[in-house]
């Protein structure tokens, strides 16, 4: 093993030249040598939250056992070493196209009729009730608004009412999973429903990727104050990271997106990128959405 304090030093500083981090927090030394303990403390140092740098260490032990040496440079970014689960393996759920293309997040039926027309292919009912009559018809509402069109619907948090709809898929955040147990999946799973899971970190990606789900969502990417975001932004250099460790995998970016990002989104290699704001913010719903996609479309093929 290499020096505990240098091998350290040249972890973090190798991947703050990287972008990953802009800054390095302080923190303890490792208190051994093992390729665990220095890559906890250096995951620390950049700025990961303690359950991302458990995550990253495990890994990064597994990497180490399975070359024969640990390596500072050597970011783990092989599935097998997360424990992550080949993305149509048995026991998943219903899948989901490679790219989703412009994914928009809407308040209600009413814009969800509005987008399916304008073409916008992947659409998230994100209706806000505790009426559970009011939810139940808005999303039989939403997914009467898509009947004749291409756009594929997901109903968010609300999946019973979606699997009564017939809705495409469900979407769910990690406070979602929290409250399900095993025979609420397993009902969701065979209906036949879709399945996509917010991520905010190496942690929520495991525990999402284990249910094997349809799609991996991977925010907030940018800042974005539509909701309380576990943890900070994760900025480009973080998202390339995550795409590339789920390449197998679809994958969304979302959360403080727009028309000026998508770029440098595609550049990353994610699959495709959701959008809020964007749409409803814009004087021009229709024409925003017909920019976005063209924009991305571009910047996709330039990837290629």
């Amino acid at each position: 093993m290499p020096d505990t304090a240098l091998a350290l030093q040249t972890l973090v500083q190798h991947h703050q030249a990287l972008g990953l981090n802009s800054h390095v927090e302080p923190h303890a030394m490792p208190p051994d040598d093992s390729p665990y303990a220095i890559a906890y403390a250096a995951a620390r140092r950049l700025g990961f939250i303690p359950a991302d740098a458990d995550c990253i260490a495990q890994a990064w032990q597994r990497q180490s056992e399975r070359t024969g040496r640990f390596d500072p440079t050597a970011w783990p970014c092989e599935p097998s070493d997360f424990g992550l689960p080949p993305p149509q393996s048995a026991g998943g759920f219903a899948p989901a196209p490679s790219a989703l293309g412009l994914y928009a997040v809407l308040p209600d039926a009413g814009w969800i009729g509005r987008m399916a027309r304008a073409g916008v292919p992947t659409l998230q009912l994100r209706f806000k009730s505790t009426d559970a009559e009011a939810i139940r018809a808005e999303v039989r509402a939403a997914v009467a608004a898509v009947a004749g069109t291409p756009a594929q619907l997901y109903i968010n948090d609300h999946w019973q009412a979606a699997i009564e709809a017939g809705a495409y898929g469900v979407h769910l955040g990690q406070e979602d999973l929290d409250t399900l147990a095993p025979e609420d999946i397993e009902r969701l799973r065979a209906s036949g429903l879709r399945l996509g899971i917010s991520t905010h970190g190496y942690a929520e990606m495991c525990r999402a990727a284990a249910l094997r789900p349809s799609y991996i969502a991977l925010g907030a990417v940018f800042p974005t104050t539509l909701k309380a975001m576990p943890t900070p932004p994760q900025g480009l250099a973080r998202l390339a990271a995550y795409a590339w460790l789920l390449r197998s995998w679809p994958t969304v970016a979302i959360g403080g997106i727009g028309l000026e990002h998508l770029n440098a989104v595609a550049a990353t290699g994610v699959g495709s990128f959701a959008v809020v704001r964007a749409i409803t913010g814009a004087s021009h719903p229709e024409q925003a959405a017909q920019a976005l996609m063209a924009a991305w479309a571009r910047a996709r093929g330039a990837q290629t």
